[in-house]
């Protein structure tokens, strides 16, 4: 298959590495000694471990208990023999509930099953194993009490760390700057690939399969795949269906993939045939605005004036009213991370940040379009991570 990125040459158990220093950095500064990280996207960019099960069952419970100069891994049995597989020491796997491994070998992996009847409990003995005196942060506090209670006397009430991790991890470091990238650019090969296959009569369902593979053949995981056409473009987030994209149509794109815990988000527009005069004319304006948004890029700028400028500028080139909750979110090992380009939201913009701005607009019996692209926030501007032409594509007829 021809046109799929080249995979980035980042060592990932480097940027395990990396990732780790930069939070007990955080540490050194943080009114806690200690942090207990309850979220997957944490814990993975703690200890370099991504659960299968993590992302499916919502009840799935991990746990990473992070000090100055050691980390616990706390998951369910049936985490612990890939955890170990992918480089975490066994001894600093801490299990809890029913699962069996078998084996040929003396191994510690077959006795993990009944170690501990929760994830409470088990989080109590990598504590212990923690040391004893430490002052503790964790991530989810307020959502669930009894997280503090399983740390014990070290958690006070101003102790969730939710924020705290979010602030961590929102500034990339180059390797996971470049993992962002890759996974931007295989999503924005798949709708390339989308619209090489395309043309009168090519169901949503085709569309979205050539995103889906071209994703795929570059080490992707496709997560969400939306490619609607004529007034279903107007749905926003849709399942593709057998519907046959007509002449005259817009086909809206809007797709993501995993690479290597990684999120992508692209929007991509295209038209079936020449674009009537609204078509081309309302792509221009969301296009300006997306545009307008990059230009004012810069650290020190706040995320509501990249809203606002976006939304100005669509209005002013003939969209009005142009109406949106928001124009764009954080992006990282979350598809959506704070902060949220909204109004109001008075953060300013950091070298490494990095961020998906976007400017959509759907037309209940009309249609909908998009543009989206991903960057990263440098010292002068923005690093667009996306290359293809941002033009409305025309496929011919």
């Amino acid at each position: 298959m021809t046109g799929i990125p080249l995979a980035p040459a980042v060592d990932l158990t480097g940027l395990t590495a990396e990732r780790a220093g930069r939070l007990r950095k955080a540490l050194s500064e943080a009114p806690f000694d200690a942090v207990v990280l309850t979220t997957p996207e944490s814990i993975l960019y703690a200890t370099g471990y991504r659960s299968v099960a993590g992302a499916l069952f919502r009840a799935h419970r991990m746990a990473a208990v992070v000090t100055a100069d050691d980390c616990w891994l706390v998951c369910p049995a049936a985490d612990t023999a890939p955890a170990v597989d992918g480089g975490l020491p066994e001894d600093r796997v801490v299990p809890f509930g029913r699962f069996y491994f078998e084996s040929s070998r003396p191994t510690p992996l077959t006795g993990v099953a009944d170690r501990h009847p929760d994830v409470y409990a088990a989080l109590r003995t990598a504590i212990e194993a923690a040391g004893t005196g430490l002052r503790y942060g964790v991530e989810g506090l307020a959502g669930d009490p009894a997280l503090g209670a399983a740390v014990g006397d070290g958690v006070e009430a101003e102790a969730d760390a939710t924020g705290w991790a979010i602030r961590v991890r929102g500034l990339k470091l180059p390797g996971e700057v470049e993992l962002l990238r890759h996974a931007a650019r295989l999503a924005e090969a798949g709708v390339r690939a989308a619209l090489e296959i395309a043309g009168e009569g090519v169901t949503e369902q085709a569309l979205a399969e050539a995103v889906a593979t071209t994703m795929v053949a570059g080490g992707g995981e496709p997560r969400f795949v939306v490619a609607t056409t004529g007034p279903r473009s107007a749905l926003s987030d849709a399942h593709p269906t057998d519907r046959r994209w007509q002449r005259g149509e817009l086909a809206r794109f809007d797709v993501g993939c995993l690479y290597a815990g990684y999120w992508s988000d692209i929007g991509r527009t295209a038209v079936l045939g020449e674009p009537d005069t609204r078509q081309a004319g309302h792509y221009a304006a969301i296009l300006a605005g997306l545009d307008e948004q990059i230009a004012v890029t810069r650290p020190g700028v706040a995320v509501s004036e990249v809203f606002d400028v976006a939304v100005r500028t669509v209005e002013r080139e003939g969209i009005s009213p142009y109406r949106r909750h928001h124009c764009g979110h954080g992006i990282g090992l979350a598809v959506y991370e704070p902060p949220i380009v909204s109004p109001g939201v008075a953060v300013e913009l950091e070298p490494g940040m990095t961020f998906c701005f976007e400017t959509p607009y759907y037309n209940i019996g009309w249609g909908g379009m998009m543009v989206e692209d991903t960057l990263v926030v440098t010292g002068d501007g923005a690093d667009l991570f996306t290359r293809s032409p941002r033009e409305l594509p025309v496929v011919a007829i």
